[in-house]
């Protein structure tokens, strides 16, 4: 894999950027109340442990934004590391932000894969409703 960051982010070469709902967290009901209130998806306790052995595991989720309200006196943050640490993976995580973190893979249920735009505007005519 072609080295695609900046002089001096070396270390971001070892990052695995994971999306939190619909990814690792099932979140069927959407926003609901704001909670984390799913069961984890399948497989994806035993993928964080895994692939935390060898990469940096971020997870990156709109729970983290800084405008979002709180929810029971807390922050997404502090929602999503509490899930987390009740299914004993936090550990396994050396952070979680907001925003697109540099990464050698993004993992996320909402993901296209790019490869031309005549391809992505005839899925997005489409597949998108």
């Amino acid at each position: 894999m072609t080295n695609k960051f900046p002089p001096g982010f070396d270390s971001d070469i070892n990052n695995i950027a994971i999306d939190f709902d619909g990814v690792i967290h099932s979140f069927d009901k959407g926003y609901y109340d704001g909670t984390c209130y799913g069961e984890p998806i399948p497989g994806a306790l035993d993928a964080l442990k895994s692939l935390s052995k060898k990469y940096r595991i971020i997870i990156f989720t709109a729970k983290a934004k800084l405008d979002r309200p709180l929810v029971c006196g807390k922050t997404g943050i502090q929602l999503v590391s509490e899930w987390l640490e009740k299914y004993g993976v936090l550990n396994c995580v050396s952070e979680i932000v907001s925003e697109k973190p540099r990464a050698i893979l993004y993992i996320d249920d909402n993901g296209y894969r790019f490869d031309n735009w005549y391809n992505t505007l005839n899925f997005i005519k489409h597949e998108i409703h």
